[in-house]
């Protein structure tokens, strides 16, 4: 491993975002070429089709090798459709390593993008690859395709099965592909571990800090705010406004802050990243896991997103409606908010907080969808050394760190079903330049292929991938 690490170093020192991207190797010319195209099919819940992406990726494995037989497209509704694929193992007792990522992305508009940028067109700028599902989750897709094709091209063959999964609907949309996978082809994705997204690298002014391992997630759940009305003539204005009442509401959700509450991976979390800051960060981190934290601390940690959503719930309005006539005052507004809970939480209180937050009898909060908690991954201890000594080999002084994910993956699902799911990637991020389902979504060009890297050697290690002789 340590001579192909020195040959990856070597390469990726080279590829420097202030550089002209060299000569991408074979391998990493196939990762491109697959990110490409995947960014470039759109596969939004409106109009977009995962059923396509799947498609497109079957065809790739097939010519790399992999029989049909162990090739399998299916899912929810004819836009929705799943791939799973089996790289052949020696052992017939180990169960398999599952790697899975989601090929649907949230919902862009170009108009909200930047002039030069399209959400659906694969861009390469200033060292960046830009286009909606760059990072949240057509890279990780696009690098297991890539690997395993590399595999099957090199020779590779793994002691333990290889199952990859390529998923619908983990944005949102009412079909959710590993749901139906669980439920209807479950043979097909049981695994005795699996790799996803929710962790991945996090740096800093570009130094990277932190290679997360995600093992734990926040709860998702929407709750829908309502105001009803009986309306009238606009040039008879009344002080009840349906679209007052509700903006009011929301004004108080957005100036409410849950209290903070840690876990033992939180609390870790913390600590290890006060060793790697500096000055009043590195102080407010250390003082955040003390029994009584500071909360002139807490306030200029909640500073920082990831920090905010890290030690405490959050609950956030994400879209509105309102009025039917620009000439009548408002019978109904709605809006919704959507809620993070932390593990161990009771969905039901976070409601009635926010029920005593708004304090309006006229404004309902309702739950959109029952919350989904699932139990945390072990944090095997075989599989942390193997992560660390392959973070270490090609990042000297990037610590390892577990984390509960602040958003939601598909690794629920299977944590539910007693499949234990780790969110690692090697794929790294600014903390402070978070665009995952934003404006000008972007991945790094060095940290794209840097990931595709860390992937190639951590799956090899954790299947006993080896050349055939």
């Amino acid at each position: 491993m340590k001579s192909g690490m020195t040959t990856a170093a070597l390469w990726l020192t080279l590829l420097a975002p202030s550089q002209p991207t060299p000569t991408l190797a074979p391998h990493q010319q196939l990762a491109h070429d697959i990110y490409k195209e995947l960014i470039e099919i759109n596969t939004t819940d409106s109009v977009g089709s995962s059923t396509v992406a799947a498609e497109a990726m079957a065809a790739r494995l097939r010519a790399a090798g992999i029989p049909a037989a162990d090739i399998f497209q299916g899912g929810p509704a004819p836009r929705k459709g799943n791939l799973v694929a089996r790289l052949r193992g020696k052992s017939t007792t180990l169960k398999p390593l599952l790697l899975l990522a989601h090929l649907d992305v949230v919902e862009a508009r170009k108009e909200d993008w930047s002039p030069d940028l399209d959400p659906f067109k694969f861009i390469e700028k200033d060292g960046f690859y830009y286009g909606r599902g760059t990072a949240d989750d057509k890279a990780m897709a696009a690098i297991f395709v890539a690997n395993l094709v590399r595999m099957k091209q090199q020779g590779y063959v793994p002691e333990r099965d290889i199952v990859l999964a390529l998923t619908a609907d983990e944005e949102g949309g009412n079909s959710n592909g590993v749901s139906w996978l669980l439920a209807n082809q479950r043979g097909l994705v049981d695994a005795e571990f699996g790799l996803n997204e929710g962790g991945g690298g996090q740096s800093k002014a570009g130094k990277r800090l932190a290679n997360r391992v995600q093992a734990s997630e926040k709860v998702y759940e929407d709750f829908t705010l309502t105001v009803t009305n009986k309306g009238g003539h606009s040039s008879q204005p009344r002080p009840d406004n349906a679209i007052y009442e509700l903006a009011d509401a929301l004004v108080k959700i957005g100036k409410f802050a849950f209290p903070v509450k840690l876990n033992e991976v939180t609390r870790g979390y913390f600590e290890k990243m006060a060793s790697l800051e500096q000055g009043q960060t590195a102080a407010d981190l250390k003082a955040i896991v003390q029994p009584n934290p500071d909360q002139a601390a807490i306030a200029r940690l909640a500073a920082t997103p990831l920090y905010n959503s890290t030690m405490r719930t959050t609950c956030v309005a994400t879209m509105a409606n309102a009025g039917h006539a620009h000439n009548a005052l408002p019978q109904s507004a709605t809006a919704n908010v959507n809620c993070r809970i932390l593990p161990g939480e009771d969905p039901a209180e976070v409601q009635r907080t926010l029920e005593r937050v708004i304090s309006n009898p006229n404004v309902s909060v309702t739950s959109v969808n029952p919350a989904k908690p699932s139990p945390p991954s072990p944090l095997k201890p075989e599989l942390m050394e193997t992560i660390t000594r392959v973070t270490e080999e090609m990042w000297p002084g990037v610590i390892v760190v577990p984390v509960m994910g602040v958003g939601a993956t598909d690794g629920l699902y299977f944590r539910q079903a007693g499949i234990p799911i780790y969110g690692v990637s090697g794929l790294f991020g600014d903390i402070d330049d978070q665009r995952a389902h934003g404006k000008d979504e972007r991945m790094g060009v060095k940290e794209f292929y840097d990931g595709q890297e860390f992937l190639w050697f951590l799956v090899n290690a954790l299947s006993g991938a080896k050349r055939a002789s």
